[in-house]
């Protein structure tokens, strides 16, 4: 049986007692509007604790004032649903009001790394993230939590602050869920028209362009990006915001490929702002 808690005092009792009790916690923060790549994350923190946890909370600011905040999907119902039927053991569905109460002035951030990739067209996005992170962190007290490879930047950042804060917990990583033709599933993928669907899936076709090149002996970055998006420019609906090539460590932009990288886009179909990567070490797939 799921229980569903609202309240962060509730929540913070709950996990006081299952720590006395020697349970092992695993987190799933997500913003709801559930598809197979958040509950295949649900899958690989039930295998790695003993509780699992799964937050619903599309979390203010962690958008910008002309974002989606207000028409990001959601679906209460079906969310449940699912969860129940993936076998989680907590629902957390805390409140604005009460994760930033009147007169809210904390912030978390974690320097160069928020400011690069989609931190240039988002520059408060990541503060958002590391924020409410930090805060589900010390309301659910996971020993595990777990993100998806989808959101690459996001899952670095959030390294990052566990390590320079001292978090005790372990990160893992979820590789991306993806449809058939290659699109990675995403909420917003709702929002795209037929044809915009239609183009989309482009975006791992061109992910998979690079890994070619690389494989047979590319290490231009330059040409690599500018082959990328040759391809992606063939569909009509595309609008590329940027394309980058950076170390995977520390997300720093190179000249040539080596060691490991992260191949990384983010391309607008409309309303539709979608991300993608792929990670390649020494010239392979990682």
């Amino acid at each position: 049986m799921m229980k569903i808690i609202k309240s962060v005092i509730s929540m913070q009792r709950l996990s006081s007692s299952l720590k006395e009790q020697g349970k092992k916690i695993g987190l799933v923060p997500t913003m709801g509007f559930l598809h197979e790549g958040h509950l295949s994350l649900v899958d690989m923190a039930k295998k790695s604790s003993d509780v699992v946890v799964v937050s619903i909370f599309v979390n203010p600011t962690q958008f910008g004032p002309d974002e989606d905040y207000n028409r990001y999907p959601r679906d209460l119902v079906r969310d449940k649903k699912l969860l129940r039927e993936r076998g989680v053991d907590i629902l957390f569905i805390p409140t604005v009001k009460d994760m930033y109460p009147n007169g809210y002035t904390t912030y978390v951030e974690v320097e160069k790394l928020s400011s690069v990739l989609c931190g240039r067209s988002r520059p408060t996005h990541f503060r958002g993230v590391t924020t409410v992170v930090a805060k589900l962190f010390n309301i659910v007290k996971p020993d595990i939590a777990v993100f998806g490879e989808k959101d690459a930047q996001q899952a670095i950042i959030i390294k990052r602050m566990v390590r320079d804060l001292n978090f005790p917990i372990k990160i893992i990583i979820g590789p991306t869920i993806r449809e058939k033709d290659g699109l990675a599933v995403s909420s917003r993928n709702t929002y795209l028209s037929e044809d915009e669907r239609k183009d989309a899936p482009i975006l791992y076709q061109a992910l998979l362009l690079a890994k070619n090149l690389i494989e047979n002996g590319e290490r231009d970055v330059n040409k690599i990006i500018s082959s990328m998006k040759k391809l992606i420019q063939k569909k009509g609906s595309a609008k590329i915001e940027y394309i980058s090539i950076v170390r995977k460590d520390t997300l720093e932009p190179i000249r040539w490929i080596q060691g490991e990288v992260l191949i990384a886009l983010a391309v607008w179909f409309g309303k539709a702002r979608l991300i993608d990567n792929i990670t390649m070490k020494g010239g392979i797939k990682a």
